[in-house]
């Protein structure tokens, strides 16, 4: 999208197109057929920033619910949106606080802060994407400042920046390192605002992260690793998992001395921890705090003697579990019935596709969860009730 797509998009006739695109099936699979009626009336210019446009609401309903069919997006931009329970969270501490929003794309995480309570100034590089930003504070009636800027040339003064920088580059490509995002990770060093949220990739290396200082956090959405945030000049503890679900926010602190928890075998119940917990390194805290021990130093399930209760991990009841071997293990299925399996993986080489193809399971009325894993560094099977929420 560019910004002559936006004038005609925003125009009296471009905004009858979407609003008769708004009614149609605008699935990839119509694109072609739609883009060849769009083009009698239309050029073909007009007709694809409109059709792409109509396809972007639509998948953008997931993050912005039924504003997205008044909001503008680009395909980067939106990936790049925040999702709403994280930018609802970030958002509850800016009230009264005057905010700049360094790479503020196409306005999201601005819009939540602004709506907060927040005095938002949002900057971006890129003209379009600050052109629409503007269009989408209009639209959902929220006070928010945008302005094309450098962020790496400094910031004005504020109370608190949030950062947002780009984690693929020009060509897609993901970025794995904090100081090859757009802009770097180091730009935060250059300002001088008391306080710095910054918005970072679930997998980034906390390592990476070292020389600033700060708290790390780790967010999770209903068990779905959404983010990292890096807090500089906030009270807050080093290192924490956040899960967010629905209405609630349960949080988990690093403990000043992390406790000590027994490795065991398979017992009554296996157990795995929401990955906020994982990426934090909570999880042998976790485990003592549900009275459970580990499997293996190295791998992230842990089993109780009885069923967990608590909104941080997911748990299967254990049948049985044997050292894996691939002929005791198809021998042992087809003896009880399980005709279909579903396959969980966790320290092993082989997956779960290929472990469902060589067993060769036929006819039996019965359904089970197979969970390939370790114990004690050796490979075992563990053989579990199909989960119920």
């Amino acid at each position: 999208m560019n910004l002559d797509d936006i004038e005609f998009l925003t125009s009296d006739a471009g905004s009858r197109l979407l609003d008769d695109l708004a009614a149609e099936d605008v699935a990839e699979r119509n694109t072609l057929s739609l883009l060849t009626r769009l083009r009698k009336n239309h050029s073909p210019q007009q007709a694809g920033a409109a059709l792409t446009l109509a396809q972007l609401r639509r998948k953008a309903e997931a993050k912005f619910g039924a504003n997205a069919r008044r909001m503008y997006f680009t395909a980067a931009a939106l990936e790049q949106a925040s999702d709403p329970l994280v930018r609802r969270y970030r958002a509850q501490m800016v009230a009264g606080l005057q905010v700049v929003d360094a790479g503020c794309g196409i306005g999201a995480d601005a819009l939540a802060m602004a709506q907060a309570g927040g005095d938002v100034l949002g900057l971006d590089i890129d003209p379009v994407r600050v052109a629409l930003a503007r269009l989408n504070a209009a639209a959902l009636d929220v006070s928010a400042r945008f302005e094309v800027a450098d962020v790496t040339q400094g910031l004005p003064n504020a109370d608190m920046v949030f950062f947002d920088p780009a984690r693929r580059d020009a060509d897609g490509r993901r970025a794995f390192h904090v100081e090859h995002y757009q802009p770097p990770l180091s730009v935060i060093r250059e300002w001088q605002a008391p306080r710095i949220v910054v918005k970072l990739s679930p997998g980034v290396d906390v390592d990476q992260l070292a020389p600033y200082g700060g708290s790390v956090e780790f967010v999770s959405v209903a068990g779905d690793l959404k983010e990292a945030i890096l807090w500089l000049g906030f009270d807050r503890p080093r290192m924490q998992a956040t899960l967010l679900a629905g209405e609630a926010v349960h949080q988990w602190p690093m403990p000043q001395i992390m406790p000590q928890v027994p490795l065991a075998e398979p017992r009554g119940w296996l157990v795995e921890p929401d990955p906020a917990l994982l990426r934090a390194g909570l999880v042998e805290a976790v485990a003592a705090e549900l009275g459970g021990a580990m499997l293996d130093e190295t791998i992230a399930y842990m089993t109780t003697t009885t069923q967990p209760q608590s909104p941080w991990v997911r748990a299967w009841r254990i049948i049985d579990w044997m050292p894996f071997h691939l002929k005791r293990l198809r021998a042992y299925l087809r003896a009880r019935h399980i005709g279909q399996v579903t396959v969980k993986k966790r320290g092993v080489a082989i997956t779960p596709e290929e472990l469902t193809s060589k067993l060769r399971l036929k006819g039996g009325r019965d359904s089970c969860t197979i969970v390939l894993t370790r114990y004690q560094a050796q490979p075992i099977a563990i053989v579990c009730e199909d989960f119920v929420p």
